[in-house]
């Protein structure tokens, strides 16, 4: 009897994900979703390929591991977790589709690029005159004399929408973005939307370019697939960061006795916390700063203290910051797709201490250790950086808004290709064979 309730148990495992099954023998009756294969509903995006392509994107295998068993010998089973489950999908069966037809793009331009402004006219242009979409650019971008004072352009530029980081949330209005320039401008791009980010289409105009896929010589017909939802994505995870500050306010203290006739030896009075919240695709970096000093910090982890970093500092990255700061630091480089935390400490000070990848999911806390002899410094993405002191904390976990990056091709081969002409992964100069001697006759 045991044996068939495991056979059942095993044959609506493989049931999709839209039909609930239960298990009699682990839970009494107790119905849950099979979310091994669920979709997530999104605004513009889905993770099933485009109509009228199945045949062409869809696998016969996962890239991923199967699904595992959550039963264990005849009475052990896996305790539920009524928290949310992270779903792991085929790489190749993420694909970009419009609930409907879109309508405005964020144009995000790399400043103080003499070399963009051609590819920035020609790219609105055919955005404004040739699909009558909806082109918001920043304002600094337009205050740029050279397109200022171009009378020709004056037609097209009078169409935009314009707008200013940290004063106009744009948020809601913007359907996809299209990136002019390198990495930089990706991640710029990231820290503009807090929330839901648009599909992001990225082309390489910058220095490194391992983010920006595509190409400009042919972006007519690129952007026009990208319209018509006919591409590739990857789901770039970002860190969701809560800062928490103690707010500190210096009070006049008259010979050093407080109106009740207390002495004070700390003119510094706690007068509540300030909290600042952060989306970050790359990496949250906590190093010394200015100081001499070893950087001193600890590391907590779900709420246990898992170590004290003792050096120049901590990085703490997405899979898509594996191949920035973590990779100079000495990290492995991971795939976007892979669900991951890395901790890479920066020039630490004891050889046994490595990178390590946690789940993503997990909370960690970055605090100064009781005993540290100075203050730390703390950025997102290079940007945004303050100090922080005794009693401040980091709290970094996985957010449950990524960067849909579009895809060239898909995310696998974008990303080798990435390694290979970026970074130059594993290039030399090949072995050569042994020569083989002509027999004799």
């Amino acid at each position: 009897m045991e044996m068939n309730r495991e056979k059942l148990c095993a044959s609506k495992a493989d049931v999709s994900s839209d039909s609930a099954y239960h298990c009699s023998t682990c839970h009494d009756d107790e119905e849950w979703s099979n979310t091994s294969r669920g979709r997530a509903k999104s605004r513009s995006l889905s993770a099933s390929p485009a109509l009228g392509s199945t045949k062409e994107f869809r696998r016969t295998r996962s890239l991923h591991g199967p699904c595992p068993v959550t039963t264990f010998g005849p009475k052990a089973c896996m305790l539920q977790n009524p928290k949310t489950i992270m779903h792991i999908q085929d790489p190749a069966s993420q694909r970009l589709t419009w609930n409907k037809p879109p309508k405005s793009v964020l144009v995000i331009k790399k400043i103080r690029d003499a070399s963009l402004l051609q590819p920035f006219k020609e790219l609105c242009v055919y955005l404004t005159e040739e699909n009558n979409m909806i082109v918001y650019v920043e304002k600094k971008v337009l205050e740029d004399p050279a397109i200022a004072n171009d009378d020709n352009f004056g037609p097209v530029k009078k169409k935009f929408c314009t707008f200013r980081e940290d004063y106009d949330d744009i948020s809601n209005q913007i359907d996809f973005i299209i990136c002019l320039g390198g990495d930089g401008t990706l991640l710029y791009a990231s820290s503009l939307f807090q929330g839901s980010v648009p599909p992001v289409m990225a082309f390489h105009l910058g220095s490194l370019g391992f983010l920006t896929p595509f190409n400009f010589e042919n972006f007519q017909s690129q952007v026009t697939q990208v319209i018509e939802g006919n591409a590739a994505l990857v789901l770039r995870s970002r860190l969701k960061v809560k800062v928490v500050k103690e707010h500190r306010e210096k009070m006049t203290v008259q010979n050093g006795i407080e109106e009740n006739g207390v002495v004070s030896t700390n003119i510094e009075k706690e007068m509540g916390k300030q909290v600042m919240q952060y989306q970050v695709l790359n990496e949250v970096v906590v190093d010394r700063g200015p100081s001499s000093y070893l950087s001193n910090v600890d590391v907590f982890l779900d709420g246990h203290l898992i170590t004290t970093v003792q050096g120049d500092g901590v990085i703490v990255s997405t899979p898509t910051g594996s191949t920035a700061y973590a990779a100079a630091a000495g990290a492995s480089m991971i795939h976007p797709n892979v669900p991951a935390i890395m901790i890479t400490p920066i020039c630490p000070h004891s050889l046994s201490f490595r990178p390590i990848v946690v789940p993503a999911g997990v909370e960690l806390k970055i605090m100064l250790s009781p005993d540290a002899r100075n203050t730390a410094w703390v950025s997102f993405d290079g940007r945004k950086r303050q100090e922080i002191c005794h009693g401040d904390s980091i709290s970094i976990t996985t957010s449950c808004y990524p960067l849909p990056s579009i895809c060239f091709r898909d995310p696998v081969s974008d990303w080798f290709e990435s390694l290979a002409e970026c970074l130059h992964w594993n290039v030399r100069k090949k072995q050569n064979n042994f020569a083989v001697e002509e027999e004799e006759f």
